[in-house]
């Protein structure tokens, strides 16, 4: 081959239109801009309010995770010793960051990128009697009640179905009645007071 033949090739391949410069009737044009490679083909109908949203609401799972795990460890301490609390504390914390997981894939799923954020450091690392605690737990189960139906409603803002859909049928029920039981074990505590009154709730109340 001589060089005029390699001119011409390359010529040629610089004429070849490219899958940017193409348009076809009825289709996207698909640049291959750096952009475009960061963007999931999957992305219908997701807007980047809601998006940031769900990744702010993975942070508030995955705080509420760390702030049971403290709690859990904390009334496991052989000087505070009420084996079936810590146990409970440590179901509660797996359960939010199974939350959180399930939000990381529901944001794959729908095209959004999960955003990690740091966690904030629980308030404190002693929590006290029985009772303290579980009035912080009420009021982080509120919390992350209110941060939830926020999230719902700027879903819902977007006309984003899915994910109203999605958010009513495996959070809000489920925190309500969370809510209600912590209500009801702070309740409980109040009725049998600290020392002895915890030692017994902590026998009873998590017998079965």
């Amino acid at each position: 081959m001589n060089s005029f033949f390699f001119v011409r090739l390359f010529a040629a391949k610089a004429l070849r239109p490219t899958m940017s410069t193409r348009k076809f009737v009825g289709l996207p044009v698909i640049s291959s801009s750096k952009h475009s490679q960061t963007m999931s083909l999957a992305r219908q109908n997701y807007h980047a309010e809601v998006e940031a949203a769900v990744n702010k609401q993975i942070n508030i799972e995955l705080y509420a995770s760390y702030v049971y795990l403290s709690m859990s460890f904390y009334f496991d301490r052989d000087d505070v010793a009420l084996p079936n609390i810590a146990k409970f504390f440590k179901q509660q914390s797996d359960e939010e960051r199974e939350h959180a997981t399930e939000l990381m894939r529901v944001q794959n799923l729908r095209g959004g990128r999960v955003v990690l954020q740091d966690i904030q450091k629980p308030e404190k690392d002693e929590w006290g009697t029985a009772l303290k605690a579980f009035e912080a737990a009420l009021a982080l189960e509120k919390f992350n009640n209110e941060s939830l139906l926020k999230l719902h409603a700027t879903a819902g803002g977007h006309n984003d179905a899915h994910l109203t859909d999605f958010i009513e049928e495996k959070y809000l029920d489920e925190q309500v009645k969370s809510i209600n039981e912590f209500a009801r074990m702070v309740a409980n505590l109040k009725r049998v007071g600290s020392g002895v009154g915890e030692y017994v709730f902590d026998k009873e109340h998590f017998s079965d």
